[in-house]
Protein backbone atom coordinates (compact mmCIF):
# COMPACT_ATOMS: atom_id res chain seq x y z
CA UNK A 1 0.00 0.00 0.00
CA UNK A 2 1.35 3.12 -0.55
CA UNK A 3 2.05 6.23 1.36
CA UNK A 4 -0.96 8.07 0.53
CA UNK A 5 -3.16 5.53 0.04
CA UNK A 6 -2.31 5.28 3.80
CA UNK A 7 -2.77 8.47 4.87
CA UNK A 8 -6.45 8.50 2.76
CA UNK A 9 -7.20 5.47 4.84
CA UNK A 10 -6.36 7.26 8.02
CA UNK A 11 -7.86 10.51 7.45
CA UNK A 12 -11.03 8.05 6.91
CA UNK A 13 -10.83 6.32 9.86
CA UNK A 14 -10.18 9.54 11.56
CA UNK A 15 -13.78 10.80 10.34
CA UNK A 16 -15.59 7.78 10.90
CA UNK A 17 -13.88 7.77 14.48
CA UNK A 18 -15.18 11.47 15.16
CA UNK A 19 -18.74 11.06 13.70
CA UNK A 20 -19.18 8.01 15.67
CA UNK A 21 -17.87 9.29 18.96
CA UNK A 22 -19.86 12.79 18.44
CA UNK A 23 -23.24 10.64 17.54
CA UNK A 24 -22.76 8.87 20.92
CA UNK A 25 -21.97 12.25 22.47
CA UNK A 26 -25.18 13.17 21.09
CA UNK A 27 -27.16 10.45 22.24
CA UNK A 28 -25.38 10.11 25.87
CA UNK A 29 -26.65 13.69 26.43
CA UNK A 30 -30.38 12.81 25.34
CA UNK A 31 -31.03 10.14 27.98
CA UNK A 32 -29.22 12.01 30.42
CA UNK A 33 -26.28 9.65 31.30
CA UNK A 34 -22.67 10.51 32.44
CA UNK A 35 -21.09 7.55 30.87
CA UNK A 36 -21.36 5.80 27.18
CA UNK A 37 -22.23 2.21 27.32
CA UNK A 38 -21.95 0.08 24.52
CA UNK A 39 -25.87 0.97 23.79
CA UNK A 40 -25.18 3.92 22.88
CA UNK A 41 -22.45 3.18 20.55
CA UNK A 42 -24.70 0.98 18.92
CA UNK A 43 -27.38 3.84 18.40
CA UNK A 44 -24.18 5.73 17.28
CA UNK A 45 -23.49 2.82 14.79
CA UNK A 46 -27.12 2.47 13.31
CA UNK A 47 -27.43 6.50 12.65
CA UNK A 48 -24.15 6.80 11.21
CA UNK A 49 -23.61 3.67 8.86
CA UNK A 50 -25.73 2.85 5.95
CA UNK A 51 -26.90 -0.77 5.51
CA UNK A 52 -24.79 -3.59 5.08
CA UNK A 53 -22.26 -1.96 6.82
CA UNK A 54 -24.14 -1.20 9.87
CA UNK A 55 -24.91 -5.06 10.10
CA UNK A 56 -20.99 -5.87 9.46
CA UNK A 57 -20.44 -3.23 12.10
CA UNK A 58 -23.23 -4.15 14.67
CA UNK A 59 -21.96 -8.15 14.52
CA UNK A 60 -17.67 -7.40 14.74
CA UNK A 61 -18.68 -4.88 17.79
CA UNK A 62 -20.42 -7.80 19.61
CA UNK A 63 -18.11 -10.07 18.97
CA UNK A 64 -15.17 -7.66 20.26
CA UNK A 65 -17.53 -6.86 23.40
CA UNK A 66 -18.41 -10.65 24.39
CA UNK A 67 -14.63 -11.83 23.49
CA UNK A 68 -13.29 -8.49 25.77
CA UNK A 69 -15.56 -9.44 28.60
CA UNK A 70 -14.70 -13.15 28.79
CA UNK A 71 -11.16 -12.96 28.99
CA UNK A 72 -11.63 -10.43 32.01
CA UNK A 73 -13.59 -12.79 33.15
CA UNK A 74 -11.24 -15.22 32.74
CA UNK A 75 -8.47 -12.78 34.02
CA UNK A 76 -10.53 -11.72 37.03
CA UNK A 77 -10.86 -15.82 38.40
CA UNK A 78 -7.29 -16.51 38.03
CA UNK A 79 -6.40 -13.50 40.67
Amino acid sequence: MSAKAMVVLNNYMNDMFERLAGEAAKLTMYTSRKTQSSREIQGAVKLVLPGELEKHAMAEGTKAVKNYLSKNAAMSHKS
